[in-house]
């Protein structure tokens, strides 16, 4: 069961890396945001586990089985994000150098300012895959994408790619990546914790 989620999460992790080499080698930012909108859709027609697209259904049911989906599709999505962001790095190296400038204007965030653009995020990507799910439309996946890209908001797997793909390695990276997951994470259950809340009113 663990390799399996891992796997998993290893497939999703390819292709978030796949969304991440056209974004940068877009020139035109919001072709680039609507191109890697393609990640996220094959994800979730192929199942595979993306720690962004799971962890908001934690505030649902938080039981042990729950908690080692999220936890070891985050590991397989690192994995594959280092792997093959390495590999984009190595054989695109002009996408490494744009990789480098975005990385370097992320890092220079102060790391409460990184919370905050994680939890929008997290909100942005619960909603394309409960879309996805519970109305069988991509249409979430095409709009909240764009839109978290757009306005700036972060993901931490796909700067966990735009970092492979950089070369930057260090330990304010480290942080800042943490810090985004944290936000992603609360950012995902925000919405479905307030749900919860809300019926038990009634």
């Amino acid at each position: 069961m663990f390799w399996k989620h891992t796997l998993s999460g290893v497939m999703a992790g390819l292709l978030i890396t796949l969304g991440c080499s056209v974004y940068l080698a877009c020139e035109n930012v919001y072709v680039g945001a609507v191109l890697f909108s393609v990640a996220l859709l094959c994800i979730c027609y192929k199942g595979f586990s993306l720690f962004t697209g799971k962890v908001g259904y934690l505030a649902e049911s938080a039981k042990k089985a729950d908690w080692t989906v999220v936890l070891t599709a985050l590991l397989g999505n690192l994995i594959a994000m280092w792997l093959f962001g390495t590999l984009v790095r190595l054989g695109l190296p002009n996408l490494s150098q744009r990789a480098v400038t975005i990385c370097t204007a992320k890092l220079q965030q102060p790391f409460g300012q990184a919370l905050i653009r994680g939890f929008f995020c997290g909100i942005l990507m619960y909603l394309a895959v409960s879309v996805y799910r519970e109305k069988q439309s991509i249409a979430g996946i095409f709009l909240c994408v764009p839109a978290f890209i757009l306005s700036g908001f972060e993901h931490s797997i796909a700067d966990m790619g735009y970092f492979a793909v950089s070369g930057i390695v260090d330990i304010r990276a480290f942080f800042f990546i943490w810090v985004v997951i944290i936000g992603n994470a609360l950012g995902g259950m925000i919405l479905p914790f307030l749900n919860r809340l809300s019926k038990k009113e009634d």
